[in-house]
C-alpha cells in the first residue's frame, strides 16, 4: 500500500465489551479517494472497529486519526463534525418521519449561510437516489430494505463526509438490490469520496475496492489490494466460495 499520508489512519486498535476483546491491535490506513473494505466472519470485530472510528465504541487503546490529526475518542458528533460518517448496520432510519423529514436532519441546524447550499445537497441526494424523490413525503419505515438503505447513504452523504464508513449496506437485501446498491457506492466512490467499507458479501465488496483487510478474531489476518486478495487461495476459499 502506498505510504504517502492517508486521509484515515488506525494504529493498534483496542475495543472490548466487558471482559470481551472485540478488537485486538487492529492497524489500517485508507487514502483519500480510495475504497477500503474489511471483510471476515461474524464477530470478527469488522462493525466494532467502524464504531470506534466513528466515535459510537469506546476506544480502549490505539489512536485514529484523520489527516494526521488525532480524533480518537471523538464523541459521534464531534466526529461527524470532522467529517467521518457512519451509515449503520440496520440503516437506522426514523421509521415514523417521512424522507423528507430524515434527510433534513442532516441540513436544521447548520449555520446561517449554508442553509441555501445545503437544501441543493438535499435535491442532488434526490437525483441520485430518484425513488426518495418521489417518496419525499412516505413515512421511511413503509419503505422497502433496499430504499431504506438509500435513504441511509443519502443521510449520510448530506453530512458531507471526508470519509463514509458503510457497515453492512447489502444486509437483508434480494440480490438485485445488492447489486444495485454496489453500484451506488461504486458511483460515489467515482464521484470522489472516500469510503471504508464492512461487508459479509466478500466477492462484491472486492470488486469494488482498492484495498482490504480480512479481519478474523479482532486482528488483522491478511491485508493487500483488493484484486490480489480475490486471487488469494485462502481468501477464496475462505470467502468467496472458491
Amino acid at each position: 500500500m502506498s505510504r504517502a499520508t492517508p486521509l484515515l489512519e488506525v494504529s493498534g486498535l483496542h475495543v472490548s465489551y466487558g471482559h470481551v476483546q472485540a478488537v485486538r491491535g487492529v492497524s489500517l490506513r485508507v487514502q483519500a479517494g480510495q475504497i477500503a473494505t474489511l471483510i471476515g466472519p461474524n464477530g470478527a470485530g469488522k462493525s466494532s472497529t467502524l464504531g470506534a472510528i466513528a466515535g459510537l465504541v469506546p476506544v480502549e487503546r490505539g489512536v485514529i486519526r484523520l489527516e494526521e490529526r488525532d480524533v480518537s475518542g471523538l464523541p459521534s458528533h464531534r466526529a461527524v463534525a470532522e467529517g467521518v460518517v457512519l451509515v449503520p448496520e440496520g440503516r437506522a432510519v426514523l421509521a415514523r418521519m417521512t424522507v423528507e423529514e430524515n434527510l433534513r436532519v442532516s441540513v436544521e441546524g447548520s449555520p446561517r449561510g449554508e442553509v441555501d447550499r445545503l437544501w441543493e445537497a438535499l435535491e442532488e441526494q434526490y437525483r441520485r437516489f430518484p425513488v426518495l424523490g418521489e417518496r419525499r413525503r412516505q413515512p421511511a419505515g413503509t419503505l422497502s430494505g433496499g430504499e431504506q438503505q438509500m435513504l441511509a447513504m443519502a443521510r449520510g452523504l448530506l453530512a458531507r463526509p471526508r470519509i463514509l464508513l458503510l457497515d453492512e449496506p447489502s444486509m437483508g437485501l434480494a440480490p438485485l438490490l445488492v447489486r444495485q446498491i454496489f453500484d451506488i457506492v461504486a458511483q460515489i466512490h467515482r464521484e470522489g469520496t472516500t469510503i471504508l467499507l464492512v461487508e459479509q458479501n466478500a466477492r462484491l465488496a472486492l470488486e469494488v475496492s482498492d484495498y482490504a483487510y480480512v479481519l478474523e478474531r479482532g486482528q488483522i489476518a491478511v491485508e493487500g489490494p483488493a484484486k490480489e486478495l480475490a486471487a488469494d487461495a485462502r481468501v477464496q476459499a475462505a470467502y468467496l466460495g472458491g
